[in-house]
C-alpha cells in the first residue's frame, strides 16, 4: 500500500528522531526534561471539573452532540466581550473539537487545488501541512527577526493577487510575540484591498504579561467583514486534552467550515461542552494568577539560561520561550544533540518554517525547580561543547 502524494509532502524526520532518541534514553533509564511541548502543567478551574463530573454521570449526556450546545455559543459572545468584540452568537461562533481541528480543516474549506495561501514564517506547522493537504499552494510571509512582526512589505503585488487566504498568530506560536495594532490593522486593510479571507489563530489571548492588554483581530473596524479567528480553552482554562475550541467573526466563512465539519464529526462530548461552558461563564481569578505563574517561570529560566552562557530574548507572551542557538547552530542538530547528552529536550526552529533555522523553541510549563534542572544540564554541556 502507497500513501497518499499528499500525505508523502509532509515532513516526519524531526520528530521522529527527537522522539527515538527520547525513548532511547529513557530504556537506558536515563530522564528526559521535556520542553518540546506546550502542554499546560497547570489545572482546569475546579468548577469546569466539577460540572464534568456530574455531567459525565448523566446517561443521557453521552448521545452524539451533533452539534454545539446553543448555551456555549452564548458563552464564547459573553467571554469576547473582554477584547471589546459584540459577537452573535447564533451566525458568529462555530465550535471546535480544538483549534487544531479547525485549522487543519481551514484550507480544505476554502482553497482549490494550486490556490494560494500566505502563512507566517516561521508559524505553527498546522497552518502549511493543512494547506499542502488541500492540494493548495504555500507562501511565506516573512517574520521580522527583530520586531517579530509579519513583513507585509515582502510579498510582491503578482503574490497579493493571487492569494485567497491569509493566516495570523498572535500571541506567536513559536515566536511569543505580541501584534501591535498597526500590524492587524494593516492586515485588515490588505485583506479588503485583496478580497481574500483573513485568519487570525488567537489561542494564547490570556496568556500575555506585563500588563499587556491582547488585541483580538475583531476588535479591528471592518475586521468581521473579511476575518476569522480561532481561539481555544486548551491554553486559557488548560483544558488541553478535553479538545474544545471556537472560531468567531464573519458569519458565511464559518458557515462554510461548520458545512465541511458536518461531513466530518458529531460534535463534542456534552460533558466538555458543559465544562466549557462553566469555564467560560462561572467568575474565576485564575486568569491574572495563571499569568504571574508563567512570567515567574518565563523570568527564572531566562536568568538561568543566560547565566549559563546562553543569553536570550525574553517572551512577551505564550508559554514559549524562542531562542537563537549559540553560535547560530542548526536547529535540528543542536536539539538532537542537546537531547542525547543532556536529556532536554527542546524543538528545533526549522519544524515552524525556513526562517525558524537557527532557533530552538522551549516550553516552561514544569516548576521552577524543573526548569532549573534543564537550565543547569545545558550551561554544563555548553561548557563542555566550547572546551
Amino acid at each position: 500500500m502507497t500513501p497518499s502524494e499528499r500525505l508523502n509532502q509532509l515532513p516526519d524526520g524531526v520528530f521522529q528522531e527527537l522522539a527515538i532518541a527520547a525513548h532511547e534514553r529513557r530504556k537506558k533509564g536515563l530522564d528526559v526534561i521535556d520542553l518540546s511541548v506546550g502542554s499546560p502543567d497547570l489545572p482546569p478551574p475546579p468548577h469546569a471539573v466539577e460540572t464534568l463530573i456530574r455531567a459525565a454521570q448523566d446517561p443521557g449526556d453521552y448521545r452524539y452532540a451533533i452539534t454545539a450546545l446553543p448555551e456555549f455559543h452564548e458563552a464564547v459572545a459573553r467571554f469576547y466581550e473582554r477584547y471589546d468584540v459584540t459577537l452573535a452568537p447564533e451566525r458568529e461562533v462555530l465550535q471546535l473539537a480544538g483549534s487544531q481541528d479547525g485549522l487543519s480543516h481551514l484550507a480544505l474549506t476554502f482553497l482549490n487545488p494550486g490556490d494560494l495561501a500566505l502563512i507566517p514564517d516561521p508559524g505553527y506547522p498546522i497552518y502549511d501541512a493543512g494547506v499542502r493537504l488541500a492540494g493548495a499552494r504555500v507562501e511565506p510571509i516573512p517574520v521580522d527577526a527583530e520586531t517579530l512582526q509579519p513583513r507585509f512589505d515582502a510579498i510582491p503585488p503578482e503574490v497579493w493577487r493571487q492569494a485567497k487566504l491569509m493566516i495570523l498568530n498572535f500571541p506567536s506560536n513559536p515566536t511569543a510575540a505580541i501584534a501591535t495594532r498597526d500590524t492587524l490593522e494593516r492586515a485588515v486593510a490588505l485583506a479588503k484591498q485583496h478580497d481574500l479571507l483573513l485568519v487570525h489563530d488567537f489561542a494564547y489571548s490570556e496568556l500575555v504579561f506585563d500588563g499587556v492588554q491582547p488585541i483580538s483581530i475583531l476588535s479591528i473596524p471592518g475586521a468581521k467583514e473579511v476575518a476569522i479567528e480561532f481561539n481555544s480553552l486548551s491554553k486559557t482554562y488548560n483544558l488541553a486534552g478535553a479538545r474544545i475550541a471556537y472560531a468567531v467573526g464573519r458569519p458565511d466563512a464559518l458557515a462554510a467550515l461548520r458545512k465541511l465539519k458536518s461531513h466530518i464529526d458529531f460534535g463534542v462530548f456534552l460533558p466538555v461542552q458543559r465544562a466549557a461552558i462553566a469555564a467560560l461563564t462561572t467568575p474565576w481569578d485564575g486568569y491574572e494568577r495563571q499569568r504571574a505563574v508563567y512570567a515567574e517561570r518565563r523570568d527564572a529560566l531566562c536568568a538561568a539560561l543566560a547565566e549559563a552562557g546562553w543569553p536570550v530574548r525574553k517572551p512577551a507572551a505564550t508559554m514559549f520561550l524562542w531562542a537563537q542557538t549559540p553560535g547560530g547552530q542548526p536547529s535540528y542538530p543542536f536539539a538532537l544533540a542537546l537531547l542525547k547528552e543532556t536529556g532536554v529536550a527542546v524543538t528545533p526552529g526549522i519544524a515552524f518554517g525556513p526562517r525558524g533555522e537557527g532557533h530552538v523553541r522551549m516550553a516552561f510549563v514544569h516548576d521552577i525547580p524543573v526548569l532549573m534542572e534543564a537550565a543547569r544540564r545545558i550551561g554544563a554541556w555548553l561548557r563542555q561543547q566550547n572546551g
